[in-house]
């Protein structure tokens, strides 16, 4: 009598662990984000926000019932871990065919970002073709690839005809606020990103008596994907990546304009 206790109870605890697995299987989302402020930023004491795309991943998901879970690392380590299935999805990257073999993508983008370059503010260029970069210093990070906006750029910054012209910055999470002050101290001449995120860091560091955005920018937008683990079960996967889709669909407008405000950024038209 005692072991059948035993074995029930053994089976009922086995039973209610396998459940509230399940449960915070499906009800924890745990999101791999790279510093590029202000669309994703690591929170400080300070400055406790993340940014716009994840204000937007957090409300489209908490509002299905979803706890979110973050992990702030490099974009490197970001892709790793949803390649290995330590984090579900991270919210922005580049589409690119070879990845498919690795992320599932959704099909609904983050944005559709026109992209500028900041130059010092006693600077006339303009870019009008490859033929403009010449004789001009560019700041650039490791492994950063514009091939989606300009194939003719990124192979400019690849070819080691360029390469006294071409200065790639590393680091952690600050590459873009140290390329800003590099250009302002004449170090490097111009650099290119996404528009928003040069609004941002021009009004964060106060520069704007120094330098400059300069616009059109590179010749297509720069579109950004969210990625989600092929770790995850089939079903699963495809119930979070529907929840995205709608969940954005639904943000355009009047939503999508508050977060943008928020951080003090706003899409060229």
């Amino acid at each position: 009598m005692r072991d059948n206790k035993l074995r029930i109870l053994s089976f009922l605890m086995f039973f209610w662990g396998a459940c509230v697995s399940s449960i915070s299987y499906a009800t924890t989302l745990k999101v791999c984000y790279d510093q590029w402020p202000p669309m994703t930023m690591f929170p400080t004491k300070d400055e406790p926000e993340r940014g716009v795309v994840i204000d937007m991943v957090e409300q489209i998901y908490s509002s299905e019932g979803f706890t979110l879970e973050y992990f702030e690392v490099p974009l490197a380590r970001g892709l790793d871990m949803v390649a290995e299935g330590l984090c579900d999805m991270l919210p922005e990257y580049l589409y690119s065919k070879n990845s498919d073999n690795v992320f599932v993508y959704a099909s609904e983008a983050t944005f559709s970002y026109a992209t500028a370059f900041v130059v010092r503010k006693s600077d006339s260029w303009r870019y009008q073709g490859i033929q403009s970069l010449n004789g001009k210093r560019i700041a650039t990070g490791p492994g950063w690839d514009y091939s989606s906006m300009s194939a003719g750029y990124q192979h400019y910054i690849d070819d080691p005809a360029n390469s006294n012209f071409v200065e790639v910055i590393a680091g952690y999470d600050d590459v873009v606020d140290r390329i800003f002050h590099m250009i302002k101290e004449d170090r490097v001449d111009l650099y290119a990103d996404n528009d928003l995120v040069l609004q941002y860091v021009l009004n964060q560091l106060d520069l704007n008596d120094d330098l400059r955005i300069v616009r059109p920018g590179l010749e297509k937008k720069l579109v950004e994907m969210p990625i989600f683990s092929k770790k995850i079960p089939t079903d699963k996967r495809q119930e979070l990546i529907n929840i995205w889709n709608e969940g954005r669909l639904a943000m355009k407008g009047k939503k999508e304009q508050a977060l943008l405000n928020k951080y003090e950024v706003s899409l060229e038209k």
